[in-house]
């Protein structure tokens, strides 16, 4: 297979923000079909990513029906995650679905079975893990430097940057706010840096204490409060099954200063890591305390730029279609991404109960 001929089903923000133009700059890639249920946004996916002779459909199960394409990238609302991909595995193609994995575990379960099932290959679409600050970090993780990682915490807190574009506000179409959509980010990044995923119980709250201001000062215009029905903050206790704690923290809008998005911190037996202030790395050595702050991008000198670490999502789209090509393990497998969609549900479902939840 010298060329992965994709098709692209949901060309709304994250196809055209992340996936396309990702693939677009890969020279053993060449997207072939649009979808969308809007025509009008699968015509100028193609006219900006593909040719003239590219197929444009509104209906996913005929562009399904097109045995020439060996991928689909799946970037629709949370809701139709499952069932699309289900079919498009079951159809014979690879599918890169953009994260969450589902709305619920359930949902992601079908997911995990027809990947089984069909042999073919479905990462999630959790780029953070490309950052050069958490590769730098995996690596040390793989070396041992932190011993037995004990406690973390996931964090991906905004002020006020509640999306008010598409369904992002829309609890049916999404499943939920910030914690299935950026917090999902923050957990998976955790957990595949502990390479845990074996939770035991967890307790968790959401709020809906600022969806009806007026006064918003939001960085996206003020958002609708009759729309506004997904939560505006959450925040949760994972407790795995070897005694580890996660803590996951998560807001759109929030009154804190201590914005940080889709970032980590890992405390184990021989040292720890977070992410406040770029990649930190503290330990004690020779009986002193230590700070490592490892720099991801060259300074250069005078007329010359210095060198910049790769786009994460780029990264993420080559890894994806080289393993595609070569029949390698993606870097996100979906074993993993149904251990963050059962731990997201889990802090809902305790949120909702008022109780401990238990896996």
């Amino acid at each position: 297979m010298e060329q992965v001929r994709v098709g692209i089903i949901g060309c709304g923000g994250i196809a055209n923000g992340k996936h396309m133009p990702s693939l677009k700059q890969l020279p053993n890639v060449k997207m072939v079909a649009f979808c969308d249920i809007i025509e009008e946004r699968a015509i100028k996916a193609r006219a900006d990513y593909g040719t003239p002779d590219c197929a444009v459909y509104t209906d996913y199960r005929e562009l399904l029906e097109d045995k020439s394409i060996d991928v689909v990238h799946v970037c629709t609302p949370n809701r139709a995650h499952s069932f699309i991909t289900v079919d498009a595995l079951h159809a014979g193609k690879h599918v890169m679905c953009e994260k969450p994995m589902a709305i619920n575990s359930e949902e992601a379960k079908k997911m995990l079975d027809a990947a089984k099932e069909t042999g073919k290959k479905l990462p999630i679409g959790y780029q953070s893990r490309q950052r050069a600050d958490s590769r730098y970090l995996k690596n040390e993780c793989l070396a041992g430097t932190f011993g037995d990682i004990y406690y973390a915490k996931a964090t991906a807190l905004r002020r006020r940057a509640v999306p008010t574009w598409g369904v992002f506000l829309n609890e049916y179409e999404q499943g939920g706010g910030p914690l299935i959509d950026i917090g999902t980010h923050a957990l998976d990044l955790t957990l595949w840096m502990m390479d845990n995923y074996q939770p035991k119980y967890c307790l968790g709250q959401t709020f809906h204490k600022l969806n009806k201001d007026t006064n918003q000062g939001n960085d996206w215009g003020n958002w609708d409060p009759e729309k506004f029905t997904v939560e505006d903050s959450a925040f949760g206790m994972v407790v795995m099954e070897n005694g580890a704690v996660i803590n996951l923290e998560s807001s759109w809008a929030l009154n804190t200063l201590e914005t940080r998005e889709a970032v980590t911190s890992v405390c184990g037996t021989l040292a720890g890591a977070d992410m406040i202030d770029g990649l930190r790395i503290n330990g004690i050595r020779q009986n002193y305390k230590y700070e490592f702050k490892p720099t991801f991008t060259g300074g250069g000198a005078a007329y010359f730029e210095g060198v910049s670490s790769a786009d994460p999502s780029v990264l993420e789209a080559a890894q994806w279609i080289d393993a595609v090509i070569n029949d390698k393990t993606p870097c996100v497998t979906p074993e993993q991404a149904f251990t963050v969609t059962r731990i997201l549900e889990g802090i809902y479902m305790s949120a909702k109960n008022g109780d401990i939840f238990r896996f």
